[in-house]
């Protein structure tokens, strides 16, 4: 990763050297000259079959040029741009922009010269974006290094993609909007900068109010939530993710895989991160609009003042539909709306000014009510009248903003009469919207983002373990032909601290029965075998086995293993304490691993109806003591762990502590793939907290 002063060359180079261009009509070196005619710096083509190319001078190489260049854009063929970038290095070149396709996105061949374009770069101490791209723009220095239709309008959002078609498209309508950005980046193959390193260059530009990202993956999970907690105490962010729809796709067996998915891992990630998560294109701006403009409410408590009762009532709803709340007045506030508003209208809130209310009573019901102490924000919801004027309703809102310094966005509803007090509005950093619930989700948005904004974030806990122990016992799978272990590996859960019942496995019905006289009273005991995930499902668990039945309960489980599977690994039979699960809520802790963000832990209520009720909540590990914690709260099942319907509450913190636990173990170790600890039994403080009752993971040999 580069620091800021590469990225200030990317940005704001002095001299831009485009590698490939040509006079063709319809190439895209054409196509990117032309666009490079508004930029404040100098432009150099880089052809060797041409001595001018439209009206620049043309050189043979990057070598050739005589003057530095900081920016590299190039569009060769695939099997040439390793060469280019090679001499762009020895001429010290810090900047290249490589459009062309056909490296990773296009397998075998290509991402073999997509990791020579890396070892290039990381040689050189080059950056480097794309390939595969767009290309990049900078409104502040008039850079459009890209073969796209139409030039950014200036503004103070940073944006980044994936798909240089969504940049296109974005572009064309925010003309007509009037949306403007600092910079733009197609990220393409994110062979080198990726999206984490925008992010934090643009958290720390002083002319970049809000990151918008539309992303299809992230290189790097765990560096993506560390920088954007970073950056979001200054810098909003604001994401996109597509392809939420192939979450889950790869189901594998334990209950983790099947119910855990990218987008699961997404949605945890990017909340751990700080970053608004807009599921739509329409919030996606909304979001950002309202970022951009508005100072963040100091509470969650919204004012509604309107001259429409209908859209003051649906505005109403859409406040309780969020998590915003709709403001209690003060007395006084209120006292001041019965003095100055008619005798019909409603000074509760939504505050209705009535349909006949000119633009002196609307603003003065709007100054009263954000003169409240508790009122964090303000919508104002207009519709036409022919006693109101948009125009100086607008530049009413814009006033009272000022005056107050607290956010107010508008739905001034109507058509042509609309389109200049909007400008008005949003000259002032006020949205406008149509349609009430976005108002309202905007400020949502800008509420989370107070939150976020002001969010400690401790470090994960780090336990003592005995992980010498662990790898130990996971290096059993090197022995087998199954990567899967099953309660055979209790001791992994033993060795991070992770309480478990006394337990042991028997390979024959006397070491069965010498166990169970050894634990004392009636036991459990399970069928051990890696071929067998669901024990339960064919009879291989027996509960409540009395001593004396111990050695004929042996024999009855593995005859039931048999007959399902005849070609089954058996290992033995576990024989475990019995413990009485009838005061305690039977919980799953487990852990799939995210291509992109790694450990993903699932916390939710287990036993056997765990895939029924999925009632689940998941967090990037390690976690923290407080990340843990929410966990516990967010599943649906929450009062059953209060201690509901007069049940006694459960350890929460021996609980919590299992989650921090588990999620330091599967961070040390890659090498679980998927682990489920089904049922993890939580109980009473004074019947000994939680208990780990059972045990499956699947093992990457291959990363031991």
């Amino acid at each position: 990763m580069q620091d800021e002063t590469v990225a200030d060359d990317l940005f704001d180079p002095d001299r831009v050297a485009v590698v490939g261009a040509t006079d063709r009509e319809g190439s895209v070196g054409r196509a990117i000259l032309a666009n490079l005619s508004g930029f404040d710096g100098d432009v150099v083509a880089v052809n060797p079959s041409r001595e001018r190319v439209l009206k620049y001078a043309c050189y043979p190489d990057l070598g050739s040029v005589p003057d530095p260049v900081d920016l590299a854009v190039v569009v060769v063929p695939p099997g040439a741009v390793a060469d280019v970038l090679r001499d762009a290095g020895e001429a010290g070149v810090p900047n290249a922009v490589v459009i062309t396709a056909g490296f990773g996105e296009a397998g075998g061949e290509g991402a073999r010269r997509e990791r020579e374009l890396v070892e290039i770069a990381e040689a050189y101490d080059l950056t480097l974006v794309g390939p595969n791209c767009l290309g990049v723009m900078s409104t502040r220095s008039g850079l459009n290094a890209t073969f796209g239709p139409e030039m950014a309008l200036p503004g103070s959002v940073g944006f980044m993609s994936q798909s240089g078609a969504f940049i296109t498209a974005v572009l064309d309508w925010a003309a007509d909007e009037g949306f403007g950005f600092s910079d733009v980046v197609s990220l393409g193959n994110k062979a080198s900068e990726d999206e984490t390193d925008f992010m934090r260059r643009w958290a720390d530009d002083p002319e970049t109010n809000v990151v918008m990202a539309y992303l299809e993956s992230v290189v790097d999970g765990r560096a993506f939530i560390d920088t954007a907690r970073e950056a979001t105490r200054e810098t909003p962010v604001v994401a996109v993710k597509s392809g939420r729809t192939s979450a889950g796709a790869q189901a594998a067996s334990s209950h983790t895989g099947a119910i855990a998915g990218s987008e699961a891992a997404y949605e945890a990630g990017l909340a751990q991160a700080g970053v608004l998560r807009a599921e739509t294109v329409e919030e996606f701006f909304d979001y950002a609009r309202a970022l951009d403009g508005l100072p963040v409410p100091e509470t969650d408590a919204v004012a509604v003042v309107t001259n429409a009762g209908g859209p003051g009532v649906m505005t109403t709803d859409a406040v309780g539909d969020s998590d915003l709340s709709m403001a209690s007045f003060a007395d006084d506030t209120r006292d001041a709306l019965v003095e100055t508003l008619p005798g019909n209208a409603n000074v509760h809130n939504p505050v209705d000014v009535i349909g006949d209310a000119d633009v002196e009573r609307f603003e003065g019901a709007l100054d009263t009510v954000l003169g409240d102490g508790d009122v964090g924000a303000a919508v104002v919801v207009a519709a036409p009248t022919a006693v109101i004027d948009y125009g100086d309703l607008a530049a009413s809102v814009v006033a009272c903003q000022r005056e107050h310094g607290k956010p107010i966005v508008a739905c001034l509803m109507g058509g042509e009469r609309v389109k200049e007090p909007v400008d008005t509005l949003e000259a002032a950093g006020i949205p406008n919207y149509f349609d009430p619930a976005r108002a309202v989700d905007s400020l949502d948005a800008l509420a989370t983002y107070a939150e976020i904004r002001e969010r400690d974030y401790d470090e994960p806990r780090e336990f003592d373990a005995d992980r010498e122990r662990v790898r130990e016992v996971l290096e059993r799978v090197r022995e087998r032909d199954s990567n899967q272990l099953g309660v055979e590996a209790m001791d992994v859960l033993d060795a991070y601290g992770i309480p478990t019942p006394e337990s042991g496995i028997a390979e024959s019905p006397g070491a069965a029965k010498a166990l169970a006289d050894e634990i004392g009273g009636d036991v459990v005991m399970k069928i051990v075998s890696p071929d067998i995930l669901h024990k339960s499902d064919i009879g291989g668990v027996a509960v409540g086995v009395p001593p004396a039945e111990v050695q004929d309960t042996y024999e009855d489980l593995v005859t039931r293993a048999r007959n399902y599977q005849p070609d089954a690994h058996l290992l033995g039979v576990q024989v475990q304490e019995r413990v009485d699960t009838e005061s305690g809520v039977e919980t799953i802790l487990g852990m799939n691993r995210d291509p992109q963000f790694g450990p993903l832990l699932m916390f939710g209520l287990g036993g056997i109806f765990v895939e029924v009720m999925e009632d689940t909540t998941f967090r990037v590990a390690p976690v923290t003591e407080s990340e843990a914690d929410a966990m516990l709260e967010e599943v649906r099942s929450a009062p059953l762990l209060r201690g509901a319907r007069g049940r006694d509450p459960v350890d929460r913190a021996a609980l919590r502590e299992c989650v921090e636990r588990l999620g330091r173990l599967v961070t040390d170790f890659p090498a679980i793939l998927e682990l489920d600890v089904n049922p993890l039994l939580a109980r009473p403080e004074d019947e000994g907290g939680a208990l780990a009752l059972d045990l499956r993971l699947t093992v990457d040999p291959e990363n031991l």
